[in-house]
């Protein structure tokens, strides 16, 4: 038998092999390329992509952080910005904030480690399949983006960023890295705070401490539910689901958050129910320089502080410095109050006292013609008419003359109404104007600084920036020369017409208030409380104008002095923060000490960068100083320029040294009252000196200015917790040389000799020239 030989079966042949090691191939091909797309982006190959931020800046990524302003006793007074955002601690973010945002941005923050594979798995999902399964971006993707600017133009000027669909690419992938370096460098809690600071809440909010602050008025530990819900609802869209201006899509938002929250398991079914319906209770306000507190000061100290950041090296703007000042926010309160109660009266007085006339008139009382027409081509918007028209008048008037809708400040609070612009600047030029600052004389800290009546509407600053003439608050400076060339408080002098030659050959003869000249004696105390014009005259043309200037500059007068007889009366102009620090000296014993207003500037990690120390002079003899205290106490007893007024209608019962101030034609009223603690000085006047009161009734600045003082004073005195002293002025250590009760002598002061008596009453008194000061 014949055995068959069996053919062997070949195996059957199959591509599937061939098709998985191609799909490996590809796999594995593509992740390479991957990986090394990556480096290429991570090393910025051939200048292809645009650079990454370094390690050092991935290590301490900074953001744009509001400077801020803290008065002496701690409050928040404002902040310079260009992005108003200020940091907050981990340990200051409540639970359900954290929570909300977990649960609505990125429900595995903590377990992914910058990249979130499944969020870009469903991604790319729905990119395949067109359905919108949300974004793939991780919490520290966002920061990457938020701190590092990844989108901006400094990260992105490669060759290939500019190609259509690389861009976006190139610009994931950089956050990719980044977020990973992120999340080695940082702890969860620290990119999770890093996030909550940096991000965009809109309203002008960035971060969650100014977001909590602008929308419900809190800090953000003392959010509710309901509230951190709404603000993480927010970052979707901060226009669109804003709840100032889109409230309805806001709650409707928010219940997705929360809705979030219990798919999450971070919120029961039953609390989502007590808080679904709640409506959304706003307690809303956009911090800006217009509103708070002291935003003349305020403005003020950028202006020294901006100097200050370029000389050494800061931005005021974005890092995010602590600035601590003098001012105190109960006092600058109180200041605010008692300028807008008092002014709002003499404005309604003013604007009867004018009623269908034009305030703006010469020494005559006549209206000054075309002052508004000349007056508003000083503004900006005739400027601007003026570049757009070639300075064309025909068109510039036509528009300045054209009603156009506008918002107007009234003391009712601010009118909308239909203006021409010029007649915009006519109804703004009937405003009085005032200032004040009140000051600690031993350190020249300046307690209470307020420029002005309204700083949105009026931002000129008539504490610093403006200058006007001081009138009789500028004697104080010739009675000090006077003591300091031997004259003393009793000394005597005839009330009569006083006429000085001036190098021009005429004769400057200065007028009392009331025309009028007694023919009395006046020590030199009673004649500076009642503010005899005379005796300042005797006192000057026997002193020398140049000697005044001395005396002035050496107590911390800053401006320009004319050394003419009629400076005695203040004819120069200065300004209240010089009076302020000069009235200062008097108090000190003697020193000046220049007003200061910043104590100490810190970093954002709040070390300190800088401790400032007034500067300081000895001006006078400390008898020199106690004399005129006591000569400027008279003023506020009987017979007192500010007696009824403090001592009655304020119920000042305490030492008070003060001095009044009225100048030609009421154009100007001042007060500047001194105690132990504080000197104070306010002023009171129109935006230009030809508007006025026309009658001294009115005008004068005992009426004007004074009562603002008294109601400051009393709400202080009122105030517990500010602890100013009402004890007398404390006497020197040294005995003094001079007797200062007047009774002692037995002429009441100390006699003038004849032939000094002769000669006084021998100079000319038939000429009568026009007063220079009431």
């Amino acid at each position: 038998m014949t055995t068959r030989q069996k053919t062997p079966i070949e195996p059957q042949k199959t591509v599937f092999p061939k098709v998985v090691t191609t799909l490996w191939l590809l796999f594995g091909g593509g992740f390479v390329a991957f990986i090394l797309y990556v480096y290429a982006v991570s090393a910025n190959f051939l200048n292809l992509f645009g650079e990454l931020p370094n390690l050092r800046t991935l290590e301490n990524p900074k953001s744009e952080l509001a400077s801020e302003l803290y008065s002496a006793d701690n409050k928040l007074l404002g902040k310079y910005f260009r992005e108003n955002r200020s940091p907050v601690d981990y340990e200051d973010l409540p639970e359900n904030l954290i929570q909300a945002l977990t649960a609505t941005e990125d429900v595995r923050f903590e377990k992914h480690s910058g990249i979130d594979a499944e969020a870009m798995a469903r991604v790319g999902f729905s990119l395949l399949t067109g359905q919108n399964k949300g974004g793939g971006s991780t919490l520290t993707q966002q920061v990457a983006k938020n701190l590092f600017n990844t989108r901006g133009d400094e990260l992105n000027n490669g060759l290939l960023n500019d190609v259509p669909g690389l861009r976006m690419l190139i610009l994931k992938t950089k956050e990719w890295i980044m977020a990973i370096k992120l999340e080695r460098n940082y702890t969860k809690r620290e990119i999770m705070t890093m996030y909550l600071n940096t991000v965009d809440f809109g309203s002008n909010a960035f971060g969650i401490k100014v977001a909590a602050k602008t929308f419900f008025n809190k800090a953000p530990h003392d959010l509710k539910l309901e509230e951190s819900a709404v603000l993480v609802g927010l970052l979707k869209a901060p226009t669109y689901y804003s709840p100032k201006f889109n409230p309805e899509n806001s709650m409707r938002r928010r219940n997705v958050v929360l809705s979030q929250m219990v798919k999450y398991d971070f919120l029961t079914e039953e609390e989502y129910n007590q808080v679904k319906d709640k409506k959304i209770a706003l307690d809303y306000r956009v911090e800006n320089q217009n509103i708070g507190l002291a935003p003349y000061f305020r403005t003020e100290a950028s202006k020294f502080l901006l100097k200050w950041c370029r000389e050494n090296g800061y931005d005021l703007y974005a890092d995010g410095l602590k600035i601590y000042t003098t001012i105190d926010s109960r006092m600058q309160e109180y200041a605010e109050q008692a300028m807008e109660k008092h002014m709002e009266g003499q404005q309604k007085l003013f604007f009867d006292h004018w009623k269908n006339r034009n305030p703006w008139t010469d020494r005559n009382g006549k209206e000054i013609k075309g002052f508004a027409e000349q007056a508003i081509k000083r503004t900006s918007r005739y400027q601007k008419l003026y570049d757009r028209f070639d300075g064309d008048e025909d068109s510039i008037n036509y528009y300045l003359n054209k009603k156009v809708p506008m918002t107007i400040f009234t003391w009712n609070g601010e009118k909308q109404v239909e203006m021409s612009p010029m007649d915009s600047l006519k109804y703004y030029k009937h405003f009085l104007q005032a200032g004040f600052m009140a000051m600690e004389p031993q350190t020249g800290h300046i307690k209470a600084w307020v420029g002005g009546i309204n700083y949105k509407h009026f931002k000129y600053d008539h504490v610093n920036q403006g200058a006007r003439q001081p009138g009789s608050t500028f004697k104080p400076f010739l009675y000090t020369t006077a003591i300091e060339n031997g004259y003393y408080p009793c000394y005597e002098v005839i009330d009569t017409k006083v006429c000085i030659p001036l190098p021009d050959g005429n004769m400057w003869c200065p007028n009392n208030a009331d025309n009028k000249y007694s023919g009395q004696k006046f020590t030199l105390r009673k004649a500076l409380a009642e503010s005899v014009n005379s005796i300042s005259a005797f006192l000057v043309n026997k002193l020398g104008a140049e000697t005044l200037v001395k005396t002035a500059k050496r107590m911390g007068i800053s401006t320009p002095l004319d050394p003419t007889p009629s400076l005695a009366l203040g004819t120069s102009d200065v300004t209240l923060f010089d009076m302020v620090g000069a009235y200062g000296t008097f108090v000190n014993g003697g020193t000046w000490v220049e007003p200061n207003y910043i104590t100490r500037i810190e970093d954002k990690h709040g070390n300190v960068l800088k401790v400032f120390a007034p500067k300081t002079v000895e001006a006078l003899s400390e008898e020199t100083a106690y004399m005129m205290i006591h000569m400027l106490k008279a003023a506020a007893e009987p017979g007192g320029t500010a007696y009824y007024g403090l001592r009655h209608r304020n119920g000042l019962k305490n030492e008070i040294a003060a001095k009044t101030g009225t100048t030609q034609n009421q154009s100007d009223g001042w007060f500047m009252g001194l105690t132990p603690d504080l000197v104070t000085g306010t002023w009171v006047g129109g935006e230009d000196r030809s508007i006025h009161f026309r009658s001294i009734a009115l005008g004068q600045g005992n009426k004007t200015a004074m009562p603002i003082y008294g109601a400051f004073m009393q709400k202080v005195y009122a105030d517990k917790s500010l602890d100013v002293s009402k004890q007398p002025f404390p006497k020197p250590l040294t005995p003094l040389s001079v007797e200062l009760d007047c009774a002692r002598y037995n002429s009441g002061g100390i006699p003038i000799d004849s032939a000094q008596q002769d000669e006084f009453l021998q100079i000319p008194t038939e000429i009568n020239l026009d007063a220079e000061e009431i």
